[in-house]
């Protein structure tokens, strides 16, 4: 999960490409570096550990000047975090090279580009790209044909761009598995892993297919196909104006995130003009595809798994509709047994996973009725792929651990619930209970944010804990999960969910004076169990910290600390009590002095399998 920037001009361009990395450092964040081709054709190289403010400072002490340029941000996969192992890579110090993804067959590529001669200076599967791409070179291949022979030897998922100070007006590259867009300019053409870190020199842009091989200069762009083709990709202009991503009033990203909520909710709920809510919202084909389904199979990874598994409770109970959830990572490559009538929904904030890109695009032929995306970014990946296409309102979401994507995108459940529902004897009255609740709840969100003071007091309690277990019940289970994977994401204290009912069966053995237990205890019909749960806990001297209904009947003990939440329907207490563990996470995480919104080892858009 790298981030890539590449520039060609007629000015000068560092300062494009650090503000392109620091656009894209929620890509990777363990090393930066970037490379430039100057006026006297030399090749100009910077590499810092760290993050992109490092970079910044080397440039700031010793700086380097071009009109040709490639950058990028590292996640590391092969080899550790290091000046060594960060990008560019170079090659006889003619030609330097970006990456982003996995090299598969990268082992036997480089026992025999040793035999040639080269050496290698790191741990990275990207320096045998570079140096292949060299003896391609040397046999006299243009730079763009060049790199059209290496990239057939590769195995895996790339996206590459090259500098070769031999030909120092031009940037090639190419995609396969992780994604890359051109930026068109006037006199200057761009390249990068996400549009975002374009949007400060260019509206419009070219989003290239899987395959694509793309020659830039500052005046001229050709692209080639997988079968080497010349091909014109579309034009996109992005008209949406650039969001800004001051911190304002707020310490982190994170906390402005959380609080953004309420607006990000209602702006992806809103009708419009509409009395009700429309198949149209999901796509131009979306009555005719919803018309079919009979039962709905998600995929997703990560936070968005978590959406899906609520979900799965509002299909089933409120629809009537079979569903069945799976990570990405394993449905691709489990066999399975079709059921007629499935629609496949994918579901990923950056539009770029790759698992669940991996997902979509292994379904047999004649496997789904249709496949819909939910996702945040338009013109991503999933969203071009996909034939229905939900794009929730949450806007740039900076913070590493997602907070207002993962809010936004059960709001997109349950409103596909709500539209599947009418076609499957959901009556009126239930109807209108969910279009009712969906107008509520920016108002039920702020109730909850009026309780941070509250939430960070009890916070406190966790700053010394190495291990937390969460508990939940029903369609309150993957919210446990959820707040699980948030404070382990940002505090780095090890946590784990399990559903209540399950105590006895193994989880119990951990509980001690030093594990904290976080329940989700809303006052459903399951409560009583829920409560039974909870003794057994207090009864072996473990702590326990209930978010809780009002009308739940829980009030502070010895041992039991409550965090009274407003009470709201039925089926917006995932959403609530969602915001609730959010705080509690970045609350933790701020007071043992964790980077909150860049936490170590993570990335934000996972584009590697």
């Amino acid at each position: 999960m790298c981030g890539i920037v590449a520039v060609t001009a007629r000015r000068e361009v560092s300062e494009i490409l650090l503000e392109g990395l620091r656009r894209l450092e929620y890509r990777g964040y363990d090393s930066s570096g970037m490379a430039l081709i100057d006026n006297e054709k030399r090749l100009l190289l910077h590499k810092q550990l760290g993050k992109v403010a490092e970079l910044e400072k080397a440039q700031a002490m010793s700086p380097h000047y071009g009109c040709v340029g490639i950058a990028h941000t590292r996640w590391a996969t092969h080899g550790k975090p290091s000046a060594a192992n960060a990008h560019p890579h170079t090659s006889s110090d003619r030609i330097a090279l970006v990456h982003n993804g996995i090299i598969e067959n990268h082992a036997s590529l480089r026992k025999q580009l040793a035999e040639q001669g080269y050496v290698f200076y790191s741990q990275t599967d990207t320096e045998v790209i570079v140096h292949l791409l060299h003896s391609k070179l040397e046999q006299g291949l243009s730079l763009s044909d060049a790199l059209r022979e290496t990239v057939a030897q590769l195995e895996g998922a790339y996206a590459l761009a090259a500098v070769d100070k031999e030909s120092p007006d031009e940037v090639v590259a190419a995609r396969a598995g992780s994604p890359l867009v051109v930026g068109v300019g006037i006199g200057e053409n761009f390249l990068a892993s996400d549009q975002l870190a374009l949007r400060q020199v260019t509206d419009r842009f070219i989003f290239l297919e899987e395959g694509d091989l793309v020659r830039m200069t500052a005046m001229t762009l050709e692209i080639w196909d997988q079968s080497g083709n010349v091909v014109e990709r579309p034009r996109r202009d992005v008209a949406e104006a650039v969001e800004s991503v001051d911190l304002g009033q707020f310490e982190h990203y994170m906390l402005k995130e959380i609080y953004e909520q309420p607006k990000a909710l209602a702006d992806t709920f809103k009708i419009a003009d509409e009395t009700e809510l429309s198949d149209e919202r999901f796509g131009a084909e979306a009555a005719a595809v919803f018309d079919q389904v009979k039962s709905v199979q998600i995929v997703a990874c990560g936070t968005s798994f978590h959406a899906g598994l609520v979900a799965r409770y509002w299909l089933e109970e409120l629809a009537g509709i079979p569903c069945e959830v799976e990570v990405a990572s394993e449905f691709r490559y489990r066999k399975r047994a079709p059921q007629p009538g499935t629609l496949l929904v994918t579901v990923s904030q950056s539009g770029e996973t790759a698992d669940s890109l991996a997902a979509l695009r292994g379904q047999k032929d004649g496997e789904f009725i249709a496949s819909l995306v939910i996702a945040n970014v338009d013109h991503s990946s999933l969203v071009r792929e996909s034939d229905l296409v939900f794009l929730t309102r949450a806007g740039a979401e900076v913070g590493v651990a997602s907070t207002k994507a993962f809010t936004t995108q059960l709001v997109a459940f349950l409103m596909l619930t709500l539209l599947l529902g009418r076609r499957h004897g959901m009556s009126e009255q239930d109807q209108d209970k969910i279009t009712d609740a969906l107008h509520a709840l920016p108002s039920h969100v702020e109730q909850t944010l009026a309780l941070d003071a509250s939430i960070k007091k009890l916070s406190e309690h966790f700053i010394q804990k190495q291990h937390a277990l969460f508990l939940g019940r029903g369609i309150q289970y993957p919210i446990a999960m959820e707040g699980a994977l948030k404070l382990k994401e940002i505090s780095y204290i090890h946590a784990e969910a399990y559903p209540a009912g399950e105590l006895k069966h193994g989880p119990l053995a951990l509980v001690d004076a030093d594990m904290p237990v976080v329940a989700v205890a809303p006052g459903d019909e399951l409560l009583e169990k829920l409560k039974s749960n909870l003794e057994e806990v207090r009864s072996r001297g473990g702590e326990l910290y209930v978010f809780a209904d009002k009308k739940a009947g829980f009030v502070d003990e010895p041992l039991l600390h409550v965090l009274q939440m407003p009470s709201c329907p039925e089926m917006l207490k995932p959403v609530i009590y969602t915001v609730a563990l959010q705080l509690l996470a970045y609350h933790v995480a701020v007071q043992k002095g964790t980077d909150v919104d860049k936490p170590r080892n993570l990335a934000k858009s996972v584009t590697v399998e």
